[in-house]
C-alpha cells in the first residue's frame, strides 16, 4: 500500500516542495508502517511561507481581537469534533498510548477556548499621570511574523501553545513541526482552514532542521522565534537570533525530581513516580527522572516502586491495555541504552529494565524496558543529564533541606514535586525548589493551560508558555499618553 503524501500549507494553498523531495514518517510501534510522506522543504519554500505571513500580517492585525477570538473558538470546536481521529493518528506517528494522545488533543482544545476568551481581554494598564489633564495607558501590540519550531513529543498541544496566543494577539505564523511528527500539525492546519482562518495567517512547512529550520531562524522578515526542544539546539537558536537582534522564546530540557518524605502516602507517591517516569515513555520535558527518597523509607518505597513498574505493559499505543508505548525512533533508543550503560559503569544498581524490549508484539517497534537505578549518587551522569526515556534514578536523602539541595543541584529547573502530609514542609518546598513548576502530592507532569509553563536555568530564557503569560511573549507593550490640557506640559520638569 502506497503511503499518502502531504503538502505544505502556504498562503492558504497546499503546495509541494519546490525541490520535489519528500521524506517518510513511520510508526515507531511498527517501523514497517509508513504513516505518510511529507515535503522536504527548501529555502525557496521557507521564503514563500514567510512572505505569505508578512503579507497577511496587516489584515490580521487590523481584525478586531474579539473577531480573531471567534475564529479561534471555531478552531477549538472543530478540534472537539475531530478529537478521536486526531488522537488515533497521533499515536500512529509518535507512539504514546491513546489515552495520552487524547489528552494531547484536549490540551489544544483547552488552549483554543482560553485564547479565544483573551480576545475580549488582552489587558493593558491605565495609571494616573503626574500632570493634570493627561491620561496614561499601555496597550499590547503584536510582535509581527512568528516562526514556531515544535517538537515531536506533544505534536498538537505544544503547537497550540504557540499558535493560539500568537494569533489572538494579532501575529501571523510559520510553523515547522518536528520531522518525526508532521501529521498532527498537518491536521491542525486543516482544522484552521476549516474554521475560516484567512489565507497566510498560518503557514506550514515540513523538513529538516538545517534545510527548513535554520532558514526560518535567519529570515529577516521573521520577528520572533518560538522554539521547544533540546537545550543544545535552543542554544543555537539563541545564537542565530542574537546576531540579528531578533526576539526568541526557548522552552528546553529538564531533569525533574520528586521528593518523597518519610511521612508521605507511599502508595500515592509510587503511582505519581511511575506516571511521571514512564508516561509518554519518559519522553516529556517534565518527566520524573529522579526520585529523592528519605532514607527512613528508602527500602520500602523502592520495593513498592519496582513491583509496580513490573506490572506495566509495553505495546502499541492503540491497544487500550498498553501502559507504555515505544520510543520515538532508533536513534533515541540508542541514546537511552547508552545512558543505561553509563549508569552501570558509574556504579548505580540496575533494579529493573535497562535494555530494548523486543518480545511479543514489540518486535517491529522501538521499545525500551522501563528502567530503575538504585544507589544513585546525585553527581552521577544519569542523575544530572537529560535522558528523555523511561529511566529513573533513585537517590537517598537525609532530610527535607538535603532533598531540596539535591533537586536544585541541576543545570535545569523545569518541574519538581514533593510528597508529604506536612503543610509546613510543602510550603518550604514551594519556596526553595528552584523550578518553574512545583507540585504537592502529585507527579511532575500534568500542567494545565491556564497557568504559565516553563522553567529556570537551562530550561529556558525566562519566557513562559500557556496562561496569560504567553501573551508576554507574543506582544509588545506600547505606552500611550493623551494630553488634553491644550498646552505644552513637561513631565519631570519643575515649574
Amino acid at each position: 500500500m502506497v503511503a499518502k503524501s502531504y503538502k505544505n500549507f502556504i498562503g492558504g494553498e497546499w503546495k509541494a516542495s519546490s525541490g520535489g523531495e519528500t521524506f517518510e514518517n513511520v510508526n515507531p510501534a511498527n517501523l514497517k508502517e509508513v504513516v505518510g510522506r511529507f515535503q522536504q522543504s527548501t529555502l525557496k519554500d521557507v521564503n514563500e511561507a514567510v512572505s505569505a505571513a508578512a503579507s497577511a500580517l496587516p489584515g490580521w492585525k487590523k481584525t478586531p481581537a474579539p473577531k480573531r477570538g471567534e475564529i479561534l473558538f471555531r478552531v477549538a470546536e472543530h478540534l472537539v469534533k475531530h478529537k478521536e481521529a486526531l488522537a488515533q493518528d497521533m499515536t500512529r506517528e509518535m507512539g504514546k498510548v491513546i489515552k495520552e494522545t487524547r489528552g494531547d488533543v484536549q490540551e489544544a482544545i483547552d488552549m483554543g477556548y482560553f485564547a479565544a476568551g483573551e480576545g475580549r481581554r488582552l489587558g493593558g494598564e491605565t495609571v494616573p499621570s503626574e500632570l493634570t489633564d493627561k491620561f496614561c495607558m499601555s496597550v499590547r501590540m503584536p510582535v509581527g511574523v512568528i516562526a514556531a519550531i515544535t517538537p515531536w513529543n506533544f505534536p498538537l498541544a505544544i503547537p497550540s501553545w504557540k499558535l493560539f496566543p500568537a494569533l489572538i494577539a494579532g501575529n501571523t505564523v510559520v510553523i515547522k513541526p518536528a520531522s518525526d511528527t508532521p501529521l498532527s500539525v498537518y491536521h491542525f492546519m486543516k482544522v484552521l482552514e476549516e474554521a475560516g482562518l484567512p489565507p497566510g495567517v498560518v503557514n506550514y512547512v515540513t523538513g529538516s532542521g538545517t534545510g527548513t529550520g535554520t532558514p526560518l531562524l535567519d529570515h529577516p522578515k521573521v520577528d520572533l522565534v518560538s522554539f521547544t526542544g533540546s537545550t543544545d539546539t535552543g542554544s543555537l537558536v539563541a545564537q542565530h537570533c542574537a546576531r540579528q537582534m531578533k526576539q526568541y522564546s526557548l522552552e528546553m530540557g529538564g531533569k525533574n525530581a520528586i521528593l518523597v518524605m518519610d511521612d508521605a502516602d507511599l502508595n500515592l507517591a509510587v503511582e505519581g513516580v511511575v506516571w511521571g517516569a514512564f508516561g509518554t515513555t519518559g519522553q516529556r520535558c517534565t518527566a520524573c527522572s529522579r526520585v529523592i527518597v528519605h532514607k527512613k523509607i528508602l527500602k520500602k518505597f523502592t520495593s513498592l516502586l519496582v513491583k509496580r513498574t513490573k506490572e506495566l505493559k509495553l505495546g502499541d499505543g492503540l491497544d487500550k491495555k498498553t501502559d507504555v508505548g515505544p520510543l520515538i525512533n532508533g536513534e533515541q533508543r540508542e541514546k537511552v541504552n547508552g545512558y543505561c550503560k553509563i549508569g552501570v559503569d558509574e556504579g548505580a544498581q540496575l533494579l529493573i529494565g535497562g535494555g530494548a524490549h523486543r518480545a511479543g508484539g514489540c518486535s517491529k517497534g522501538v521499545f525500551f524496558k522501563p528502567t530503575i537505578f538504585g544507589d544513585v549518587a546525585p553527581k552521577m551522569r544519569i542523575a544530572q543529564e537529560e535522558i528523555f526515556g523511561p529511566v529513573l534514578s533513585v537517590i537517598s536523602c537525609r532530610s527535607l533541606d538535603h532533598g531540596i539541595k539535591i533537586i536544585n543541584d541541576s543545570a535545569f529547573g523545569l518541574s519538581s514535586s514533593i510528597y508529604t502530609q506536612d503543610v509546613n514542609r510543602a510550603f518550604r518546598a514551594i519556596e526553595f525548589l528552584d523550578t518553574g513548576i512545583t507540585y504537592i502530592n502529585s507527579s511532575t507532569i500534568g500542567a494545565e493551560i491556564q497557568l504559565p509553563f516553563g522553567g529556570t536555568k537551562g530550561t529556558g530564557n525566562g519566557h513562559r508558555e500557556a496562561g496569560t503569560a504567553a501573551l508576554e511573549t507574543f506582544t509588545e507593550w506600547k505606552s500611550v499618553y493623551v494630553d488634553y490640557s491644550g498646552k505644552l506640559q513637561k513631565a519631570q520638569i519643575d515649574d
